[in-house]
This record gives C-alpha cells, structure tokens and sequence, in this order.
C-alpha cells in the first residue's frame, strides 16, 4: 500500500468554536449514519414499505448501536478503568488531575455495537411488527458494512487503533503519537475490507439471495469478522481479556462465535421468503 512510510499527524477536529468542536471522528459517524438511512430509504421503496417504519428504525438503530459500542469498549476492553469511574460510562467526559474535562465518547467496541443493535431491532421488531426480525437484519447490514468503512477511517484521523511497528519504511508514521517508526495503518486495513464487503452485501441484494432468510446477514458475520480477526495479528493490543487467554486478542475471541454464527446462517436449509410473518 505504501512505498515509503508516510507521517501522519491530522488535527482531530474538524473545526472547534470556543470549547465546542466537531471532531473528524463524530463527523464519520454522521456520514455513516447518513448514508446507511439513504440506503434504507431505498430499500424501503424498492420493496414498498412505508417510510414511517424506517423513521423508527433510524432511531432505534442510533441508539442501540451507540450504547451497544460503548458498553461494549467499558466491559470487554476497559473494565479496570470505569469501574472506578462509574459516571464516565455513559457521559463524555474524563477525570484529569484539574477536574472533568468534556472529551466526547472515544471509547466503542464494534462486537458491541453488534449485540446492541440485535437487542435493538429484536425490541424495534416486537413494537413495530414489520416483516420478521431477520428480513430487517438481512437489509440492515448492507449500510452497516459502510458505516464500519467510515469509522475506521475515523479511527485513522484520531491515530488510534494502531497497528505493531512494521520495522522498516513501509506504513505510517503516527507522530501525533509522540513516534517517529512506522506502523501498519490497521485502521486502513479493516475500512478496505469493509468497503469491499458492503459492495458484495449489494450485489447480493440485487440477487436472489435477499429471498434466503438469513443468508446475507451471515455473509456480513462471517466476512466481517474474518477481516476483524485477520487485522487482529497486525494490530497493538488493545487490552482486555486477552491477559487471561494470551492465545489470542480479546477482538479475536470476541470474533470467533459471530463467525460460527455466520457460517451456520449461510448453510442452513430455509425456504424462500414467502410472507410477512
């Protein structure tokens, strides 16, 4: 990818007014947010579901995927920390040696993310009757895998989720990290092959693979998590779990049943979708 290391050492904010910023971060989150209710959108028309439903479903989605992430980053990658600082969980801020300081919510975890919006659209489904749950999760993930495109590449801007020193000239120079070796851009790694899943989730869309329940979101357990694992080896430990299972990174053990899972969704024998039930 790179011929020679390159220095990289971007302002983590877009624009800032006072003590008010929007952070490259956020902004890609905005974009992905975006972008997956346009692709819904269309989706909803091209299959003749009324638009009040996806109004809901965006908001069921924001929430749960937000919380989901964050508690996921709070239990499965930095429990040590918020368990005594219980009021930073679910509020932006930090305990410095001058007091709080408002820092945004720099900590999420994308396997969390996974689980809460599962929980999400289960609840979104139970209130809202519309199709079943797994028709929504199989059109669901197609701007999902576009959205993890965009908060990758938002975890480029913030030089965090960094890969292991490369040891030579190829990679990236975090030096807004204070370094002046290379790394492996692992953020860059995962967002690539996020980008390319969403494109076959679309092409898959279009097929006839769409009317096999299931089938697509265990295409996007399986692919995605297989990515996640593979960048796992390249990537600095991000803690957790791992202390205790040194075999593997926490991310890797975390993948590993959601691949299963998305392995048995592709192979199980169903019958095409034939109603709303």
């Amino acid at each position: 990818m790179f011929l020679s290391k390159i220095d990289w050492a971007p302002s983590e904010t877009l624009f800032k007014i006072g003590s008010f910023g929007i952070h490259y971060y956020s902004l890609m989150f905005i974009i992905a947010f975006g972008l997956g209710y346009y692709i819904m959108k269309k989706i909803f028309d091209q299959e003749k579901i009324p638009l009040e439903h996806l109004e809901s479903l965006f908001v069921y989605m924001i929430i749960s995927i937000l919380l989901g992430a964050r508690l996921g980053d709070v239990f499965f990658y930095s429990w040590d920390y918020y368990r005594d600082h219980l009021i930073e969980i679910l509020l932006p801020i930090r305990d410095t040696p001058t007091g709080y300081t408002f820092t945004g919510f720099r900590g999420l975890a994308s396997h969390g993310a996974v689980i809460g919006s599962l929980l999400g659209l289960y609840l979104y489904r139970r209130k809202f009757k519309l199709k079943s749950l797994i028709w929504i999760l199989d059109r669901v993930v197609v701007p999902t895998s576009i959205g993890a495109f965009f908060v990758r590449i938002g975890n480029f801007f913030n030089s965090e989720i960094v890969g292991e020193y490369t040891n030579s000239n190829f990679g990236v120079v975090f030096l807004n990290r204070g370094e002046n070796a290379a790394r492996h851009p692992a953020q860059l790694y995962e967002a690539i092959g996020y980008l390319i899943l969403f494109f076959l989730l679309r092409q898959l869309y279009k097929s006839a693979k769409k009317d096999k329940p299931g089938f697509l979101l265990g295409v996007f357990f399986t692919s995605m998590f297989i990515i996640r694992f593979l960048v796992e080896f390249l990537k600095e430990s991000q803690g957790g779990f791992e202390t205790y299972l040194p075999i593997l990174s926490t991310g890797q053990w975390l993948s590993i049943p959601l691949i299963l899972l998305g392995i048995y969704l592709m192979v199980r024998k169903t019958n095409t979708i034939t109603s709303e039930a």
